[in-house]
């Protein structure tokens, strides 16, 4: 049995106004039905195939999951509550070593709470591919079939396929976020994925890597699981060995430096949902481009993302690429090219807390 691990921290800032600290991304019904949480959660709710889930979160957010957890009627999930964010490195940690404690043959599905996809099956079936190669000791992530040359994501490179493993391959190399030159040369040579930051691995194989390239991490997430208190569905790891852990993500901590690592690429219809702009390429759109969500006025007006919070209307006439949300008492109008820089209003709003 394969354990869902749900690593749902995070505050997606470039989704303000709906998005915030104390409400982010993940929980917000932002497309398709019910939140990204939720989206998430209902990958893996065949039991036959997937165990109870385990949701990795920090204080704030352990009342959306268990209100998601409740409409989902998820009665058996484990909620790891992290002291403090320190990236995904410990945090998987985190639930490896839950997961060990269960079972000493554990399997974990590590995906973020904030992503999409439109095409589960496809994913699924891509789950099933890479299982004999993690069952032999490798860790596999999933790399996106690029639809165009992005520079805000990762990249992976695909090397030799796995000769008893159709369909997988070994990781050549982890590429930064290119420049749009070498996105644009990495994908007419092929072999190419986005990194979706989804992992699939047995848990002893990657806290041993974890042990051999990050100590100080494996030292204190272990230490802070072994002296953790349990209350009811929540599992709260001690506090003072947990702070004790450096930040760092999986990525640079463990997938890097692995000795075994592996590729399954796989076309899932997915996005990490990045900002509106991303919100206006995924929604139905009008016969003029428009994406319209609420109670929403556009007259000689193309391509734009409308939204109006309930009890709100939205009125434009004779504007083309922008994105205006109302959400509360906050209303964003930006040009959709500009959509990355509504983090610069988030920034100004912790700077100047009496606005």
């Amino acid at each position: 049995m394969i354990i869902p691990v749900i690593l749902s921290g995070g505050s997606g800032t470039r989704l303000w106004p709906v998005s915030t600290n104390s409400a982010p991304k993940q929980f917000q019904p932002l497309t398709g039905k019910g939140s990204m949480f939720l989206q998430t959660l209902d990958r893996a709710v065949d039991r036959s195939r997937f165990a109870a889930p385990m949701i990795v979160c920090g204080p704030a957010h352990v009342a959306h999951v268990e209100a998601d957890l409740l409409a989902a009627d998820v009665t058996d999930a484990r909620i790891v509550v992290e002291p403090a964010a320190r990236n995904t490195a410990p945090a998987i940690a985190l639930a490896a070593c839950a997961a060990l404690a269960e079972d000493p043959d554990a399997t974990i599905l590590v995906m973020p709470a904030d992503h999409i996809m439109t095409d589960v099956p496809a994913f699924l079936s891509a789950i099933e591919a890479a299982m004999p190669a993690v069952e032999a000791g490798a860790l596999a992530t999933f790399g996106i079939a690029p639809s165009h040359p992005e520079t805000g994501y990762g990249y992976i490179a695909a090397g030799a396929p796995l000769a008893a493993t159709p369909g997988i391959y070994a990781v050549r190399r982890f590429v930064e976020k290119p420049p749009r030159d070498k996105a644009e040369a990495m994908l007419a040579e092929g072999g190419h994925y986005w990194n979706a930051g989804i992992f699939l691995m047995r848990a002893d194989r990657f806290l041993a890597e974890l042990e051999r390239q990050q100590p100080a991490i494996a030292t204190s997430c272990s230490a802070a699981m072994t002296k953790a208190r349990q209350d009811g569905a929540r599992v709260h790891p001690e506090s003072d060995a947990f702070l004790s852990s450096p930040s760092d993500s999986i990525d640079y901590a463990v997938m890097e430096g692995a000795e075994q690592v592996v590729v399954a690429p796989v076309d899932p219809g997915w996005s990490d949902v990045g900002g509106w702009a991303a919100l206006h390429e995924l929604g139905e759109k009008d016969e003029r481009g428009n994406v319209r969500i609420g109670d929403v006025i556009a007259i000689d007006a193309a391509d734009n993302y409308l939204r109006a919070s309930e009890g709100k209307r939205v009125a434009v006439v004779g504007v083309s690429d922008i994105i205006v949300v109302t959400h509360g008492d906050d209303i964003l109008i930006i040009p959709r090219d500009r959509a990355q820089e509504v983090k610069a209003i988030v920034e100004y709003l912790a700077a100047n807390p009496s606005r």
